[in-house]
């Protein structure tokens, strides 16, 4: 508890602005659900047929994982709050527009048709009888969304969106419990705060409702507009990494480096943001500006090119012109560490299994597999080690990456995939396995930005360059325990790096 109340201490500036974000996109999501589902559901009273035909494909919409949504809006709509908002009205407004629908034409047929023999206007009907006896049903719609509004708000985090579901990510990818319990802890206070706060709004009419949750959204949107107004007339640069520690550092030397050279640029960072292909596009959509990427995932997922070269000064070469010629991008110098793919054992099943080689696995399709998202799916992952080396494992699990070192040690799993430079080799007594047939290709990390951007920023691009052969293995591998391990600040363990390598002032 003690530990929990100092990260508070420590981070609150940076939980109030989360706090602020979850609310804002949370609140505008759920009204905009309001006011589209109830005057729709109120249209379609006496449209029975076109009313089932939107509960189906709204039911149809709730049965795609949130993620896949955000994925594919994306490319039209790019990053941010704005696609966050759009897929979770998606998902929300199936309850409010069922049970306001549900609600007005459940009524009590007789009390319709004397309403209509005394004459009254279709109007006076609607919001002197229809309404106040659907009343309870619409109420309910509404607090089954908003819940479902604040829980699923946390991926917004995923796409830049901010909120809480920051410091759930940054939780899980740096094995930081304290992070991962403010993000949860205050989404489930938030849901159960306006659950009450709906119950409260349930006593008085609807009109009151909409009104307090207009109110309500002036109020978000001006606290959290505020410091965007301010900041308004400076140069924005956007930097992103990938998920995990080791991305976090890169990314924050990046802002260092920029900053240090000219304080005016602001310079915005969000970490933990995705995998290649979602960051790749986020670049080309220009949603971004910066995002570090690795040689061999360029060669292998980005360009697709199969001529591999374990020699790293030649797959730069070859990944740096296949980015400029194909994608017209400008794929900067790369830092001495090379970040290689592995397969990681146990010393234990290492010994038991004399596993040696990844060959070596071949004999054994018994042991259990579980790898990380990236590696999965990418052709430079275990869809190409598979083949190079005949391997048939009869269960591989995917799982997040921060997760998989935990299900080994726990030995939940037998095998897994690893980087080089992972703190957790060496906290977990792990053995990585020969590549005998050498089929990882050489990983060095380098800034990738558009060429339209290193054209008009070439200040940027001169002290971001200051990292060429710089960071051997040792020191990425001891950062990255510092920030996972002992869980220090990304952006201080990259400021000491810096300073001390004498890369900044």
């Amino acid at each position: 508890m003690k530990s929990l109340l100092n990260y508070i201490l420590n981070n609150q500036h940076s939980i109030l602005n989360a706090l602020l974000q979850h609310l804002e996109i949370a609140l505008i999501a759920l009204f905009i659900t309001v006011i589209t589902a109830i005057p729709l559901a109120v249209i379609l009273i006496n449209h029975s047929k076109i009313a089932n035909l939107i509960l189906y494909l709204a039911s149809i919409i709730q049965t795609i994982p949130s993620l896949a949504i955000l994925g594919l809006l994306i490319p039209f709509i790019g990053i941010g709050k704005l696609p966050a908002i759009i897929a979770l009205v998606a998902y929300a407004i199936m309850p409010v527009f069922q049970n306001t629908y549900t609600g007005l034409t459940n009524i009590d047929p007789n009390l319709i048709e004397v309403s209509e023999a005394l004459g009254i206007s279709k109007r006076f009907k609607l919001f002197k009888i229809q309404f106040p006896l659907a009343f309870p049903s619409i109420i309910s719609g509404i607090r089954i969304a908003t819940v479902m509004i604040i829980g699923t708000t946390t991926l917004a985090a995923l796409i830049g969106g901010g909120g809480l579901g920051t410091f759930i990510l940054s939780g899980i990818q740096s094995n930081d419990n304290n992070a991962l319990l403010v993000g949860a802890i205050l989404s489930a206070i938030l849901a159960i705060l306006a659950n009450l706060l709906i119950k409260i709004l349930s006593k008085i009419s609807l009109k009151k409702v909409l009104i307090t949750l207009t109110i309500f959204i002036i109020l978000i949107i001006g606290l959290t507009g505020y410091s965007s107004i301010k900041n308004s007339q400076q140069k924005t640069v956007t930097i992103a990494g990938k998920l995990g520690g080791e991305p976090d550092i890169l990314i924050n030397m990046y802002k260092e480096l920029i900053k240090n050279n000219d304080p005016n640029i602001q310079v915005i960072t969000k970490p933990n943001f995705g995998g290649t292909t979602f960051l790749f596009k986020a670049l080309q959509n220009n949603n971004i500006d910066i995002y570090p990427e690795f040689t061999g995932t360029v060669l292998q997922t980005i360009v697709k090119d199969n001529s591999i070269s374990h020699n790293p000064k030649i797959t730069y070469k070859i990944a740096k012109n296949e980015l400029s010629e194909k994608y017209k991008m400008d794929y900067l110098n790369p830092m001495k560490y090379q970040n290689n793919y592995g397969i990681a054992v146990k010393k234990s099943v290492a010994k038991k299994y004399n596993l040696h080689n990844i060959s070596d696995l071949k004999m054994h399709s018994n042991l259990q597999a579980g790898f990380d998202t990236d590696f999965s799916n990418q052709v430079d992952g275990y869809p190409g080690l598979k083949k190079r080396y005949d391997l048939h494992f009869t269960s591989v699990k995917v799982m997040e990456s921060s997760l998989r070192y935990q299900a080994l040690a726990n030995k939940k799993i037998d095998i897994t995939d690893a980087y080089t430079t992972d703190p957790q080799i060496k906290q977990y007594n792990l053995v990585i396995l020969k590549d005998d047939k050498k089929f990882f290709p050489p990983y060095q990390g380098a800034p990738l930005m558009n060429k339209e951007f290193s054209k008009d920023n070439p200040k940027i691009v001169k002290n971001l360059n200051k990292l060429k052969d710089k960071i051997s293995n040792k020191d990425m591998q001891n950062m990255n325990y510092l920030v996972t391990i002992k869980h220090q600040k990304a952006n201080q363990v990259a400021h000491n790096f810096l300073q001390k390598e004498k890369l900044i002032k």
